[in-house]
């Protein structure tokens, strides 16, 4: 029984690996030939423009949760990361400047250190990590709610904070938000875009760098600590 069901679970790892080859390119193809079509020089219908802008906006949703599953799979295969210096600075200043497009109902703040923040580690992988953790907090918060992200040069290591005033997570799924296919909703309305990976993502690849993620939240203030490897 154990022997078919841990071939059960590598099929389903293969399937979902060359699955996510397969869409990658499509929907990069959706995603720029709709972008494409809002840069028209001529008017369009405020119809067209709308379904336009829906189009881009799932089509770059999906990438992202491709992204998801294809590092997803590498760590599953046990294919080792990139380990090479990442200026970490210059990744959280990115990760927040497009988290500020994609959610401006949202504050934005940064506390960043005078010098840069440099770790050894897998830059595509790392820049994940921010990523999921920034649209979690913007994904799973009213519009209004501050977001703070605070990088700190701790010896031997560095530490990473993102910190919100939203509602908080049910102390009853804290336990598990970590795991995969589980979504963190914080407000009382179902909120788009989320297969339940992005947290599963941070988890696994801090640990893929010898670092930890943790949680502490209650009403009006969640924060997710990342603390990385030896820098």
């Amino acid at each position: 029984a154990f022997t078919k069901r841990h071939a059960s679970e590598e099929r389903l790892r293969s399937f979902a690996a060359d699955a996510s080859h397969e869409l990658r390119t499509p929907v990069a193809s959706v995603r720029g030939h709709a972008e494409l079509a809002l840069l028209h020089p001529g008017p369009l219908p405020p119809e067209i423009t709308r379904a336009l802008e829906r189009i881009a906006a799932e089509s770059t949703r999906m990438g992202a949760m491709v992204d998801d599953l294809l590092l997803l799979a590498r760590l599953d295969a046990g294919r080792p990361l990139e380990s090479r210096p990442v200026d970490l600075t210059r990744l959280v200043l990115d990760a927040v400047t497009d988290a500020r497009v994609a959610g401006p109902e949202h504050r934005w703040s940064l506390d960043l250190p005078e010098e840069p923040v440099t770790v050894t580690g897998d830059e595509h992988g790392l820049h994940q990590v921010l990523a999921n953790l920034l649209s979690n907090a913007r994904l799973h918060t009213p519009a209004g709610t501050k977001v703070t992200v605070t990088l700190e040069a701790e010896a031997p290591t560095a530490l990473l904070k993102v910190h919100d005033d939203g509602p908080g997570i049910p102390e009853e799924i804290q336990s598990g938000v970590f795991e995969r296919f589980t979504r963190a909703d914080r407000s009382t309305k179902a909120q788009t875009g989320g297969a339940g990976l992005g947290l599963s993502i941070v988890a696994a690849v801090v640990e893929a760098h010898g670092g930890s993620v943790t949680l502490e939240s209650r009403p009006g203030s969640t924060t997710f600590t990342v603390r990385f490897g030896n820098r």
